[in-house]
Order: C-alpha cells, then structure tokens, then sequence
C-alpha cells in the first residue's frame, strides 16, 4: 500500500439531472480598469489633436464642413428601435387582414380578427385628433373658468378651499367670466373676436352694450334681407317678378328684355320685345312692360281712388298690399282700354297678370318717347301740344267717361308731333265723389305748365272746367256741393248702420233701369228712329 498516495477526484456524475460545475470567472483588477481608461482618454486627445491640424489648413475645412462628425453616443437607437418595431406592427396587422378576408370571402357573414391587431384603426387619425384639439383650443379657457366656479348653495355665499374670505353670486370675477363665456353665444355674423386665447373678462355695462348692439345689428340685417327679397327696389324687382317673367320668355309671351326705360314712385318700366300669345296673337315688337312695386309705401293715399269706384268696390281691401297693388294694375288696364275705345291718344294694352302690365311702347327711330317735361318745343308746336291736351281733356270726361286725376307734364309723352298720354290708373269716373276735385286739379296742371312755358291765350283753369264739364257755376262751388252731398250720403249710411245695422232705403234698380228705358226710347223718338229700332236697341241693351 502506498504511503503517499494521490488524491483521487470525484468522479463526475452521469445523471443529466446532476450539478453542472461552472468554470470560474477572471476577475479584473482595479488597476486594468484605470489602464483601459487611461487608454482610452489618450485615444481620444490623439483624435482631436489630429482633427485641429486638419482643420488649420484650408483647403481641409471646406471639406469638413460637409463631413458629419462621428458621435460615440447612441441617442437615436431608441428612434430607430421604434420606427422598426412600427413597420414590423405594420406588416402584422397587413397579414391578419389578408386572413380575414381570405376567411370571409363573399359570405354575408363574417369574422372580424380586429382583437388580434396590434396596432388600433385609429391611428391614421390622430393628426385629424391634433387639428380638431388645435380648433377647439380657444374654449379651454372658457371651460376652465367654469370649472374653476364654485357652486353657490342656496344661502347664496359659499366659503372657497383657501378659506378666505367667501364668494357670493355676485362676486365680479365670476360674474366678468361668465359674460366673457355668453358673448361666444352671439350670432355667427358679430365679429367677437379671439376671446378665448387669454383670461377674457367683460363687465355687466360692456356686456350690455355689446348684447344691445348685436340685437340692433342683427334686426337691421334681417330687414334689409326681407326686403330686398319681399320688395320690389329702385331699378330691380323681386324675385316672384323676375320667375313670371322668365316663363312668359320660356313661353314666347316676350322674347327678351332691352334695360330699364323709366323708375317711377310706383313703377317699373322695362323695354321688352314682343312675342306671340298661346292664342297666336302677335304682341307689338316694341312693348313696355310695367312692374308696380311691391312695397305699400306709395300706395298708402292712394285707396281714395279705389274705394269709391263701383267698379272695384267689392274687391278693394286694404288688408293685403299685394292684392291692392294687382287691383291698381287691372284699374289701369280697364281705363287704356276704355280710352283705346273712345280714339284716345294712349298706349294699347296687351297682356296683365297680377301686377305686371305689357302694353306698346310710344316710340320713334331714336328710342322711347320723352316726356313733355324734358322736351324743348317751339311755339308752334308748343301751341299743337296745348291743344291735344286740351281736347284729350274733354273727350277723356266726354267720350271715355273718366278723369285722368293725375295729369301734368310728368304723363305727357312727345312723339313725332303728338302727345300721348299714360299713368291712367288712377283715373275715376265723373261719378265719383272727388271726381270734381280732381279734374279741377288736372286743368290747373296744365294751364300752369303751358302759361310757364310763355304759351299766349292760355286759358284759365276755371275757364277749362266749364269748357270740359259744361257747367256754368263756378267751379269752386261746384266743388263744394259735390263734397257737400258725398259727406250727407256717408253720413246718412253711417247713422242707418248704427241703428238699423243695414241700410234701410235700398236702391231702386228696377224703377231706375225702367225709367232709364223710357228716357232712352225717348230721345232715339225724338231723333228721328222709328220705334222698331228702339225696341231692338233696349232688347241688346
């Protein structure tokens, strides 16, 4: 046996479940560590050593200006990591959609793998996010100041967190908050401002003001707008016009409009060219059409020549503007053609509906006819034109049963050595209560304008009414009796209203329509006609 013997090693286990000695780990001094540190600041004074006596010379700094410099850090690993990780999330979700729709095909119903994405449906819009934040950033402050508002009980005060005092209801921050917030609620069109950039704070006063103002602007914006849509203005007309007179031109009534001839307080007249009707009747090729205003403001005085007249009594109503207005246009369009009729001077009409009137334009080779106002005559024809109106005068009240009521050198039309007449529509008949008024008025027009015109022998108006009415009683006079008579037959009407509530004496037709026969058979006797010609004449009356 041996004395010395060796130390035998364990043997090494062979269970693979058995301890796996590990091999022992060099340990590094502190001294190599300060060496490779040392190595490693030497390294580096070397390089920026090298790099300035590059840099001294000049030809190199040119070049080193577009060089990069290298840098030993990794700031932007991070970035890159990201931007990877990014595609890689990308290029997933790619192939689970490609799944499902490989899954679902053309099957009505189908599988949604969306759990399985990695990356949310919304991401594209968080920039969308970013601009909607971005424009609605201007109410944080406003949001902010209500939140920042303590909720007032119903004691009215309440004590804040800070504990200093108390805070009423009435208390001035608050209150210059919550109006700064109220004037964002004013309309679009009131120019507010960038109110919620900074801490806004407006006063009860200034809020008044600016509320008081916004109302103010707003009412003035609205009238306007009704009224250039609802109302006829000065050269234009509205827009229910302006379709009535796009179908006459899609219908062939018109085949054009030429420009504006005249602006009146009541009317306005276009030049048109004439078509054909839908019965084929040809309309001259130079009309007039006349569009009264749709506004009530010049029609307001004018219901006295309306009112008393039989002929439009039952349908005069003061309630609608417009149906008065449609009203005067049938007025004048009765009136031309009851003065066309008695071989008067005056346009001949040609088609009305509601308030628009076609009717022939007096015109020569250069253009509309002027008026007599803006006419310079010499007194030879100053003297023709004298005696044209005085003889329409007397055939309008002679022959056509009307009175112009409104005549004067302003509806007086010269063209090619003749007047022509035109407004008729407030023309009345003899019968009406101020019919004497009126055409006193009209013969004082005329014997002024021609007197003013140095015109010798003109006669006076007194003169022209009993010419026209022959009456021999002073004009003024008869004047007043007519006057005298309408307010005792008002009068009378109004005291039967009140106490009968119906008028008691009705009118006698049947006697005054026999009486009038008799009358008539009488006078056709007394002309010579026999009575077999009479009888046929009151049979077709």
């Amino acid at each position: 046996m041996d004395s010395n013997p060796e130390k035998s090693t364990p043997p090494s286990t062979q269970s693979p479940w058995g301890k796996v000695t590990q091999p022992a780990t060099a340990t590094t001094s502190l001294s190599e560590i300060m060496s490779e540190q040392l190595a490693t600041d030497l390294h580096k004074k070397e390089v920026d050593k090298y790099t300035k006596s590059l840099l001294s010379d000049p030809s190199e700094k040119e070049v080193a200006c577009y060089i990069a410099p290298e840098t030993s850090d990794c700031e932007n690993d991070l970035m890159i990591a990201r931007m990877l990780q990014m595609q890689f999330d990308k290029e997933h979700d790619e192939g689970i959609k490609r799944t499902e729709s490989k899954w679902n095909g053309t099957s009505k119903v189908t599988v949604s793998l969306d759990n399985f994405l990695v990356s949310g449906e919304n991401d594209d819009d968080s920039d969308y996010e970013d601009d909607v934040d971005d424009r609605k950033r201007h109410w944080d402050t406003f949001e902010a100041s209500e939140a920042a508002f303590p909720t007032i009980p119903k004691c009215g005060y309440t004590k804040p967190a800070e504990g200093k005092g108390i805070v009423t209801k009435h208390d001035i921050t608050m209150a210059n908050r919550r109006n700064a917030c109220r004037v964002m609620e004013f309309p679009p069109e009131f120019q507010t401002g960038d109110g919620g950039g900074f801490d806004m704070r407006l006063s009860n006063q200034v809020f008044n003001s600016l509320k008081r103002h916004s109302k103010i602007d707003q009412g003035r914006r609205s009238k306007m707008h009704d009224k250039s849509e609802l109302s006829t203005s000065e050269q234009a007309v509205d827009p229910q016009t302006r379709i009535m007179l796009h179908k006459w031109f899609d219908n062939g009534l018109l085949e054009g409009v030429r420009g504006i001839i005249s602006t009146g307080k009541e009317a306005v007249i276009l030049h048109a060219e004439g078509g054909k009707k839908e019965d084929g009747t040809q309309l001259p090729k130079n009309c007039a059409v006349k569009v009264f205003k749709t506004t009530m403001n010049e029609f307001k005085e004018r219901d006295k020549y309306i009112r008393n007249d039989y002929r439009f009594r039952d349908k005069f109503t003061k309630q609608n503007c417009r149906k008065m207005i449609e009203l005067w246009a049938e007025k004048e369009l009765r009136n031309l053609i009851r003065m066309k009729n008695a071989g008067l001077m005056c346009p001949a009409v040609a088609h009305l509906k509601k308030h628009v009137l076609v009717m022939e334009m007096i015109s020569d080779s250069r253009g509309p006819a002027p008026k007599l106002k803006d006419v310079v005559l010499s007194d030879a024809e100053l003297s023709v034109a004298y005696e044209q109106v005085i003889e329409f005068v007397k055939g309008m009240y002679q022959k056509a049963g009307l009175i112009h009521a409104d005549l004067s050198e302003y509806n007086i039309l010269w063209c090619e050595g003749d007047c022509w007449f035109i407004d008729v529509g407030q023309a009345v008949e003899p019968r009406h209560p101020g019919a004497r008024t009126f055409l006193y008025r009209d013969c004082n027009n005329i014997c002024t304008f021609f007197r003013r015109k140095g015109l010798p022998n003109v006669l006076s108006p007194d003169e022209l009414f009993k010419q026209v009415t022959g009456l021999n009683d002073d004009p003024k006079k008869c004047i007043e009796d007519a006057v005298l008579e309408q307010q005792i037959k008002e009068f009378e009407r109004d005291e039967e209203l009140l106490v009968h509530q119906e008028p008691r004496n009705h009118y006698p037709f049947e006697h005054c329509w026999q009486k009038s026969l008799e009358e008539n058979k009488a006078s056709k006797e007394a002309a010579g006609l026999g009575s077999h010609a009479v009888e046929v004449e009151a049979t077709k009356t």
